[in-house]
């Protein structure tokens, strides 16, 4: 699995799993965890979860799914904004910790902004640093203003946005931004929305030249770029393997024209769009 580098020089892998929607129904576990460790034997060692994910029912899934092999993991989560008051972090991130079964997160994201001062909560998450419950901290669903606004000196090591071939507008200035400043963006929902990306027909001719699957052609299409990587979510064992082959996928010149005639970036900001 490729990788990219984090501000703190640690590497990140560019493709990992992302797991929205796990935990909702027990009688479903079981196969939750088995799709989990397929991920982890494929060589898919980034999973990514949050506590607000079927109110800490994926962590708790995830947790189950790395017991005994959490070496071997890029362990990502999310406080929840109605969390993230400097003690409500602190509170939050031992909760996950408890349903993760581990003693330390790889990155702690705060999963979007409410209604306590950024600064606040990146106080928090510092002081985690230094207890040694979290290794590096990011954000999600932070625009190029709200990058810009952080403290001076603020080590953010990731920003989690909504990115695929039909939501682009990342692309005029908060990609940039990010990669000036070395920060990776990671693409959620890298599929698309409504299958509008899947069931394209110049996604699906890219697809037949290379071997792929459209699913294939959509994922290498968003870690193109080397600071970008993807998280796309799937509880199934046979769409883990299918996504794990994006990674070896290097779309040609043409490939990403043709993408941009059917799907254009774009020519002026747009506000962040979200899920």
């Amino acid at each position: 699995m490729r990788s990219t580098q984090l501000p703190d020089g640690r590497a990140m892998p560019v493709m990992g799993l992302g797991t929205w929607k796990m935990g909702e129904n027990r009688d479903r576990t079981t196969e939750e965890v088995r799709v989990v460790q397929r991920a982890l034997d494929l060589g898919i060692t980034m999973l990514d979860t949050a506590e607000i994910y079927a109110n800490g029912g994926s962590e708790r899934v995830v947790g189950e799914a790395i017991r005994g092999r959490r070496d071997r993991v890029f362990l990502v989560t999310k406080v929840a904004p109605s969390n993230a008051s400097r003690r409500g972090t602190i509170r939050a991130c031992e909760g996950s910790l408890s349903r993760l079964g581990t003693d330390v997160i790889d990155l702690y994201l705060l999963h979007w902004i409410g209604g306590t001062p950024v600064a606040e909560t990146i106080e928090a998450f510092e002081t985690l640093k230094s207890e040694g419950k979290i290794r590096a901290w990011g954000v999600s669903n932070f625009d190029t203003d709200d990058m810009e606004a952080m403290p001076e000196g603020a080590m953010c090591c990731a920003n989690q946005v909504l990115y695929n071939a039909q939501t682009r507008g990342i692309e005029f200035s908060l990609l940039p931004w990010c990669e000036a400043h070395g920060i990776p963006i990671m693409a959620y929902t890298p599929l698309g929305q409504s299958g509008r990306v899947l069931k394209n027909d110049t996604i699906a001719a890219v697809a037949r030249r290379h071997g792929a699957t459209p699913a294939q052609v959509a994922l290498a299409w968003t870690i193109r770029h080397p600071g970008v990587v993807t998280i796309p979510k799937t509880a199934t064992l046979a769409r883990v393997e299918e996504n794990l082959g994006a990674a070896a996928l290097s779309l040609t010149d043409d490939d990403l024209r043709e993408i941009d005639k059917a799907f254009p970036p774009p020519r002026t900001k747009r506000g962040l769009e979200m899920i």
